[in-house]
């Protein structure tokens, strides 16, 4: 084997040449350097095509063929963005509706403050009858002023002060980019008469000494007639020194018979009332009535004022300052709306400042999210840049290459 080279040259042939000759042969028909360039140079050129999508789009994927993956992680992240700025949008919007509302009530507080100061001139022996006649004209104006505002009051042409949103004033503010993430806030109905769900007429029968009757308690009913008392009604109670407002509960209403939940409404108000002063309480209730008898009988008709509203202003409903005991009744129905505005901005106050923490976290974690989309999706541009500079070169190349494959047949005519 040594000398098979020589043998070769020397013979002049053997299967050695014959399989040369074979690997050498110069064809015509079939270019395979050619053919080899040109799959080179399809291959490179969607390399380079996709380069210039990259970086003429500056998205890394513009088809599901780029990275079905990543295009499905960038999908979802979409629907997150879009949601949370969405919702961003949303809490704005719900701060300027808790805003007008608590704006409105800013009024209310003053002609509340200006009404009670009124009634407290009243009550002092200082003023003539037609003194008090003056005082209590200024005070029933503001009080219709007062329901004017809570009728009126609107954001987006509907009104907020009255319990008209879904009926019961309860707000659910959609602040998050999946269903049910809300912040809810309830606004009460800041009115004096808002309708409630019982047609309430009321009696009162004063003591009996007030009339040059035997001596008799003032006795208050409240008949309920209609559609019974629901969850939400208020019955407005001022009695004395006391006036509260006392919202009817489900556990008041949750009675097999209409006696049962009047009893129960009626044990609630008692209690609610607690201690009056000068005035002992019985509180009893029958079918379709609550019926209120103070235990003393110095105390004329004005002792007591009962109504039944959804107003969360509803212990004003009736009050005046004509007498010396209604001034006394009105102040302090009027320290109970008072009390009921306040606590009703708080509520809206502290909505105001947790919708302002959610609409900044929801930026923040718009900005986090949109970022952690842009890694997957966006164009690297040093990379791609690179990308494109060599597959040009390559094309380059392939093409020049193509041009030598192609002048390798003309060797046949040599």
């Amino acid at each position: 084997d040594a000398f098979l080279p020589i043998n070769r040259k020397i013979n002049g042939s053997s299967r050695y040449d014959s399989d040369l000759k074979e690997r050498h042969m110069s064809v015509i028909n079939t270019n395979v350097s050619a053919i080899l360039t040109q799959n080179s140079l399809v291959k490179n050129e969607r390399a380079m095509s996709g380069a210039m999508e990259q970086l003429s789009t500056g998205k890394r994927i513009n088809s599901s063929a780029d990275d079905a993956a990543g295009l499905s992680i960038a999908s979802r992240m979409t629907a997150q963005i879009n949601g949370l700025n969405q919702a961003v949008r949303n809490g704005n919007d719900a701060i300027s509706l808790v805003q007008t509302a608590d704006g409105a009530l800013i009024e209310v507080t003053s002609m509340l403050q200006r009404m009670r100061t009124l009634a407290v001139q009243s009550a002092s022996d200082t003023n003539t009858t037609a003194d008090r006649a003056a005082l209590n004209t200024e005070f029933e104006l503001l009080r219709t002023e007062i329901d004017r505002i809570g009728n009126n009051t609107q954001w987006n042409g509907e009104n907020v002060l009255d319990q008209s949103h879904s009926g019961t004033g309860t707000y659910q503010f959609q602040v998050g980019a999946n269903s049910d993430q809300t912040v809810d806030l309830t606004i009460d109905n800041y009115t004096t008469s808002g309708a409630g769900n019982t047609t309430a007429t009321i009696t009162s029968t004063a003591a009996g000494s007030s009339f040059g009757l035997a001596a008799a308690a003032q006795s208050s009913t409240l008949t309920l007639t209609g559609t019974a008392s629901a969850e939400g009604d208020k019955i407005a109670v001022s009695v004395g020194d006391k006036s509260i407002v006392y919202t009817v509960t489900a556990a008041d209403v949750a009675g097999s018979t209409a006696a049962t939940d009047l009893g129960n409404i009626a044990t609630s108000i008692n209690t609610a009332l607690g201690t009056v002063s000068g005035v002992g309480t019985t509180v009893t209730a029958s079918l379709g009535t609550i019926t209120f008898t103070a235990s003393s009988t110095a105390f004329g008709s004005n002792s007591f004022e009962i109504g039944s509203s959804k107003g969360n202003l509803g212990g004003i409903a009736t009050s005046d300052i004509k007498t010396l005991a209604a001034s006394n009744t009105s102040i302090a129905a009027l320290d109970t709306a008072i009390a009921a505005v306040n606590t009703g901005r708080s509520k809206m106050g502290a909505t105001i400042n947790v919708l302002q923490y959610a609409v900044d976290n929801l930026a923040n974690v718009s900005l986090n999210a949109t970022a952690s989309r842009s890694r997957v999706e966006d164009t690297d541009y040093s990379s791609a840049t690179t990308e494109l500079a060599r597959t040009q070169i390559i094309a380059q190349a392939a093409t020049a290459m193509l041009a030598q494959a192609n002048q390798i047949p003309q060797t046949v005519l040599s």
